[in-house]
C-alpha cells in the first residue's frame, strides 16, 4: 500500500511541463497580460542594448574611414584674444611641420546666398559663404554626393560647390539643369554638391567658392577664418602641442586648436549615459512586470484551492503543489522573456536598417532578457507556490 502511494504520489519533469501549460492554458487572457508585462521590459532592455551596440559600431566605423588625426585651428574669439584673424601665412608655416600631411584653409565673406536674383530681399537664412581651397575635400575626406568639387572646376571661374544641408535647403538636389545660386551680386554655377561632412558640419550649411572666383566677385581678403590639418596620426597630440605657437607665433593664446572627432566621442559618451538610464527603465518595467506575474499567482491560489484540495486528496504533495505553481510562473515569465527578446530584436532590426547601421544584437542581451525574466518569474512565484502547498486538503475541498 505504501509502495502504491509513492508511486501515485511521483512527479516527473515531464510530468510538471504539463501541469503548468493545462495552468496557464485555462487562464489564457490573464496568462497573456501577466507575460506582455515581462515582455516589455525584457524587449526594451533588448532594444536599447542592440540600438546602443550598432550605433556604437556605426560610430566607430565612421571614426575608422575619417581619422581621429584631423585638428582644426580657428583663432580665439573670447575676450581679450586679439583681431580674431589668423595670420595669412599660417597654412604656409603649418605645412612645414614634419608629421603633418595635408593643411586646407577656408575663409569667410560677406556674401550671402540667394536662389534668386528677383528678389534679393528674400537670403536663405542660415547658409553662409566661404572660401576653400581645391584639396579641402581630400584632406577631410569627404565624398561628393553629385558633381565635382573645386580642384576640377575653373580656378576663376563663378562656380559654387553645396554643402548637403545648403543644397536641401536652396532645393537643388541635381545638377541636370545647371543650376546657379546668387552669390555677392552674380550668378555663380553649382557644380557641385558634396555628402555630409561628419566632422566639419558648418560646411554643410555653407555654399564653397575657389579663392580665385572669391577674390575677383566677392571682394575676398585672402585671411582664413580656419585651417584642417590632417596628421600623422601617431603624432596628433605633438601637433597639437606646438600648433598655436606655429601659427602665431606672437600671440599662440589667441589660437583656438580642437579635434573634431572629439565631438563624435563626446556624443558616444552621451549616448551611453543615455543607454543606461533606459536599461534602468527597462529594469522597472521588468519588476513590475514580475510584481504583476505575483499577484496573478496569488489570485490563482485563492481560486483554485478546490483544485489544490482535489489533488492532495488524490496522493500529491505539498512540494508537488508548490512545484505546480513554481513551474507556471516560471514558464509565464520565460514566454514573456522569449517575446521580449524577439520584440526587441525586431526594434532594433527596424531602426537599424533605417538608419544604415550595421544590425547588432548582443548575445547577452538575448541570453541575459531570458534567464532574468525566468528568474523573476521564479522568485515572484515563489511565494504563491509556497501559500498554494500549506492549502489544507481538508479545508479546500469544502470550497468545491
Amino acid at each position: 500500500m505504501t509502495t502504491h502511494a509513492r508511486e501515485r504520489s511521483r512527479l516527473t519533469p515531464s510530468d510538471a511541463v504539463r501541469t503548468a501549460v493545462v495552468g496557464l492554458r485555462t487562464r489564457r487572457l490573464r496568462s497573456l497580460l501577466s507575460a506582455l508585462g515581462i515582455m516589455i521590459g525584457v524587449g526594451a532592455m533588448v532594444a536599447v542594448l542592440g540600438l546602443s551596440e550598432s550605433s556604437r559600431s556605426e560610430l566607430i566605423a565612421r571614426l575608422d574611414r575619417l581619422g581621429t588625426n584631423l585638428l582644426r585651428v580657428e583663432a580665439g574669439r573670447g575676450i581679450g584674444l586679439g583681431s580674431g584673424e589668423l595670420p595669412v601665412e599660417a597654412p604656409a608655416m603649418v605645412s612645414r611641420i614634419g608629421p603633418v600631411e595635408q593643411v586646407a584653409a577656408v575663409g569667410d565673406t560677406e556674401a550671402k546666398v540667394y536662389r534668386t536674383d528677383l528678389v534679393p530681399s528674400e537670403q536663405t537664412a542660415g547658409l553662409t559663404v566661404k572660401v576653400a581651397e581645391p584639396h579641402l575635400l581630400r584632406t577631410l575626406q569627404g565624398r561628393m554626393a553629385a558633381g565635382v568639387f573645386l580642384d576640377e572646376a575653373p580656378a576663376d571661374y563663378p562656380v559654387v560647390v553645396l554643402g548637403s544641408v545648403a543644397a536641401e535647403r536652396l532645393g537643388i538636389r541635381h545638377l541636370g539643369e545647371a543650376p546657379r545660386v546668387w552669390l555677392g551680386g552674380h550668378w555663380f554655377a553649382v557644380v557641385g554638391i558634396m555628402e555630409t561632412l561628419d566632422l566639419s558640419p558648418d560646411l554643410d550649411r555653407a555654399a564653397l567658392v575657389g579663392e580665385g572666383a572669391a577674390t575677383r566677385f566677392l571682394d575676398f581678403d585672402g585671411v582664413p577664418s580656419a585651417l584642417y590639418v590632417r596628421t600623422r596620426p601617431e603624432h596628433i597630440d605633438a601637433v597639437r602641442g606646438v600648433m598655436a605657437a606655429t601659427v602665431n607665433p606672437e600671440n599662440p593664446d589667441e589660437v583656438e586648436v580642437s579635434r573634431p572627432s572629439d565631438a563624435l566621442e563626446a556624443r558616444e559618451a552621451a549616448d551611453v549615459a543615455f543607454t543606461r538610464l533606459f536599461l534602468g527603465l527597462g529594469a522597472v518595467a521588468l519588476l513590475v512586470g514580475g510584481v504583476g506575474i505575483a499577484n496573478v499567482m496569488v489570485i490563482s491560489v485563492l481560486e483554485r484551492r478546490g483544485e489544490i484540495g482535489l489533488r492532495r486528496a488524490l496522493g500529491a504533495t505539498r512540494g508537488h503543489i508548490a512545484l505546480q505553481f513554481l513551474g507556471e510562473a516560471s514558464m509565464l515569465s520565460t514566454l514573456g522573456g522569449v517575446g521580449g527578446v524577439l520584440l526587441g530584436a525586431a526594434i532594433t532590426i527596424v531602426y537599424a536598417t533605417s538608419q544604415g547601421w550595421a544590425v547588432l544584437v548582443p548575445r547577452v542581451a538575448i541570453a541575459g532578457g531570458i534567464v532574468a525574466a525566468t528568474a523573476i518569474g521564479a522568485v515572484a512565484g515563489l511565494y504563491p507556490a509556497l501559500r498554494a502547498a500549506r492549502v489544507s486538503p481538508t479545508e479546500a475541498l469544502r470550497t468545491l
